[in-house]
């Protein structure tokens, strides 16, 4: 049902139109029909049944148990089929009737998106050469849904072939021209009303100024104020002197404070001997 979801645009609750035979097995395999089809169609359904199916129940009230089902087919909703008994004294069989209600103009096509439950064979195989038409019936005590038919999944698999080759045709590029053709176009139109308005270029927005986390922070200068201060304090120090090894001009500076080294002990006594020697010498 996904698959005739995608390709014909059946959605729930699915309308199943069913017929007096199935009815009629579904009571004889004491199978509950509602609850079969949504277990087979795997979601809510909406049963249906047309006038002639309805006929062909009342003709069978005599048989056992037929009245129960005349009651409970009276709670599906019913589908018109336009064969009234003024114009048709018999009720029409199961695949005329059921094949008027869905391809009603003989265009093999399923415009409604019925589904179809029915025991007549011949009615399934008239249903099998209109495209878009599930199939169920009772085999057994068993519902089965049938595989999807030739034409349909012919028809399936032309179609997706067609939207994979326009997803190729969109994915090249050519709608992508063709809206910037007529953007072009438009902008053109629009260009030729107001011909005196200026037309404004399109520039790119790029950055202004470097990236402020790249660049290296500025020193600040020093103010006129702290200049003058620094001044002063330098001058209540007072001059740095020549052999300190500081420069003056330098504000802030302490002076180094310089070791002075005795001398050898071998001068001093040479110094001291040379009177000693002239004082010998005069006697």
């Amino acid at each position: 049902m996904e698959q005739y979801g995608m390709s014909f645009g059946f959605r729930e609750p699915y309308q199943v139109l069913v017929d007096s035979e199935i009815i009629k097995d579904a009571d004889k395999f004491k199978m509950d029909l509602v609850g079969g089809l949504e277990r087979t169609l795997h979601g809510q359904v909406k049963p249906m049944i047309t006038q002639c199916s309805m006929r062909h129940l009342y003709a069978a009230a005599s048989e056992p148990g037929v009245s129960y089902l005349i009651d409970k087919a009276k709670t599906y909703e019913r589908r018109r089929c336009d064969h009234r008994p003024e114009d048709f004294p018999e009720p029409l069989s199961n695949k005329e009737c059921l094949a008027s209600v869905v391809d009603p103009k003989g265009n093999k096509t399923n415009k409604h998106c019925y589904v179809i439950a029915s025991q007549d064979l011949e009615l399934r195989k008239h249903m099998r050469g209109v495209m878009g038409v599930p199939l169920v019936y009772i085999n057994r005590s068993v519902m089965i849904m049938e595989p999807m038919a030739s034409a349909t999944a012919q028809n399936r698999a032309r179609e997706e072939r067609g939207k994979f080759r326009a997803g190729l045709k969109r994915g090249s590029g050519s709608l992508k021209r063709k809206r910037d053709d007529e953007e072009g176009e438009k902008d053109g139109e629009e260009a030729g009303d107001d011909d005196a308005a200026p037309k404004k270029k399109w520039k790119a927005k790029g950055p202004k100024q470097p990236n402020p986390l790249a660049v290296k922070k500025a020193k600040k200068k020093p103010e006129d104020g702290t200049s003058a201060a620094a001044a002063g304090k330098e001058s209540k120090k007072g001059p740095a002197t020549e052999g300190s090894g500081l420069d003056a001009s330098e504000p802030g500076t302490k002076r180094k404070r310089r070791r002075k080294h005795s001398k050898p002990v071998g001068e001093t006594e040479s110094v001291a001997a040379v009177p000693v020697a002239v004082a010998v010498d005069d006697e």
